[in-house]
């Protein structure tokens, strides 16, 4: 995989850029700036650099979802950037004619053409024949088959940014992990997060289960979940439940139509829901972490997005005080430490979700191979 720094020629060359631009707004801003603000250091190179700079990425899901208020954002972080309503034809290619050295041009959210999630090689052909060299720094959607991630690479020299490298070079390192070692994985959809896991077995001590994953585990080791939410699709998780090196929580909260609290296990009932984990689950995990020269962590630990956030706080806050390599991922995970404003107390925090746990899976992506 080539590097930024393996571009022989950059002064005055134009640069197509593919960024992780998929950001949550509230209000028309940018909620969460982590992923937009690691891509600036990829920006600033080719800047310094004189290349003339043409940014592409996606927002959202809705096709006529627009980039301006990432664009608006960006504005206030580098100099000399402006932002085109369109993202191809005549006024696009007038647009990046007239670029100068180090000048930074942001095109209109890719999903508006079909042909992006569609991989269509004649819209790649047309993103490519912006630029004279491709730039891939969108790590968090590495693991999509669309054109902007494995369809440009066939019509341009491309190299990966300094996100994607850090990615690379960091996940690498969680999966050959330093002894003792603990993997924190929570959140829903067992059926995605179970090769990882099985994965995770053959180089983690242990392994910890939360958030609704943690229910499943809890409800086939045989304890009561009530009404709490669960995966559904398990999978391999009843051979799983067996084995010692994975841990669930040890306490939980709960809410119910007789008022809420929190419960041992064995403890809940028919009408309760588990919503996060509790105070004595922390605690264990404490300990764990504390010895671990190695923590991986990707989802919360409970209905995060409907307020039960206090367990995943809790953990972050351990974490970062811990003497450990950490390797953080996942959005509500990050959106977590963003708000604790602990970012620089981990080791390493991914730009991606389903694209790390991916990598962790498979070892690579298919945006990487594209490279």
């Amino acid at each position: 995989m080539k590097r930024l720094e393996d571009i022989p020629i950059l002064e005055n060359v134009p640069v197509l850029v593919r960024l992780g631009l998929n950001v949550p707004l509230v209000d028309g801003k940018p909620a969460s700036t982590f992923r937009l603000r690691n891509s600036l250091n990829t920006i600033k190179f080719l800047q310094k650099k004189g290349a003339r700079i043409i940014i592409i990425g996606h927002i959202g899901r809705d096709p006529f979802a627009t980039l301006k208020p990432v664009y608006e954002f960006m504005r206030t972080k580098i100099p000399q950037v402006s932002f085109s309503e369109h993202l191809l034809g005549s006024y696009v290619r007038d647009r990046v004619a007239a670029l100068m050295p180090g000048e930074v041009l942001v095109l209109e959210n890719l999903r508006r053409n079909k042909g992006e999630i569609e991989n269509d090689t004649e819209f790649a052909k047309e993103l490519a024949s912006l630029a004279d060299v491709f730039v891939q720094d969108a790590f968090a959607v590495c693991h999509r088959h669309h054109a902007s991630i494995v369809g440009i690479p066939e019509f341009l020299p491309s190299y990966a940014g300094r996100t994607l490298c850090a990615e690379v070079d960091s996940l690498k390192k969680a999966l050959e992990p330093k002894r003792p070692s603990i993997a924190i994985i929570g959140g829903a959809k067992f059926a995605t997060k179970e090769p990882l896991i099985e994965k995770l077995l053959h180089t983690y001590d242990r392994i910890f289960i939360g958030g609704a994953l943690g229910n499943d585990l809890l409800k086939e080791r045989g304890y009561p979940i009530g009404r709490s939410v669960t995966s559904g699709n398990i999978g391999s998780l009843k051979m799983l439940a067996k084995d010692a090196r994975i841990i669930g929580p040890v306490d939980l909260v709960v809410s119910s139509v007789k008022g809420g609290g929190i419960r041992l296990p064995k403890e809940v009932g028919e009408e309760d829901m588990i919503l996060d984990a509790g105070p004595a689950t922390i605690e264990m995990l404490k300990e764990y972490i504390d010895e671990a020269k190695t923590v991986l962590w990707n989802g919360p630990l409970g209905y995060y997005e409907n307020g039960y956030t206090e367990g995943t706080h809790s953990l972050a806050e351990v974490i970062a005080e811990a003497q450990t390599d950490a390797i953080i991922g996942g959005g509500d995970t990050v959106a977590s430490i963003e708000s604790l404003e602990l970012e620089h107390k981990f080791s390493f925090i991914s730009t991606g979700g389903g694209a790390m746990l991916e990598f962790l899976t498979h070892g690579t992506l298919p945006g990487i191979e594209a490279l």
